[in-house]
């Protein structure tokens, strides 16, 4: 499933899959290393929502929302129940 990094939760994984913005916006993006294929891991948000800080490529990363929003990633799971989010919703369909 393809959702905005904004949108991912605390421990949530995900693959970028595009990064879109104006040039500017997209060029800082891409050089602060958010490129198609890396691994991001949400670790939290601030109380009010904005900034939120990002694991990826073995540094912390914080972005304000709005710059997040350009960015989208294929879920591919959470620390808190090992990735196995398939297990889950298949269960639920039980």
């Amino acid at each position: 499933m393809e959702k905005r990094l904004s949108e991912l939760r605390p421990g949530e994984k995900g693959i970028i899959t595009r990064v879109n913005g104006s040039g500017a916006v997209k060029k800082r993006l891409l050089d602060m290393g958010l490129v198609k294929g890396t691994e991001v891991t949400m670790i939290r948000k601030a109380p009010l929502g904005d900034p939120i800080e990002f694991l990826l490529k073995g540094y912390n990363l914080s972005l304000r929302k709005v710059e997040s929003d350009n960015v989208y990633v294929s879920v591919k799971g959470n620390l808190e129940n090992g990735g196995n989010d398939s297990a889950r919703n298949a269960s639920r369909k039980l």
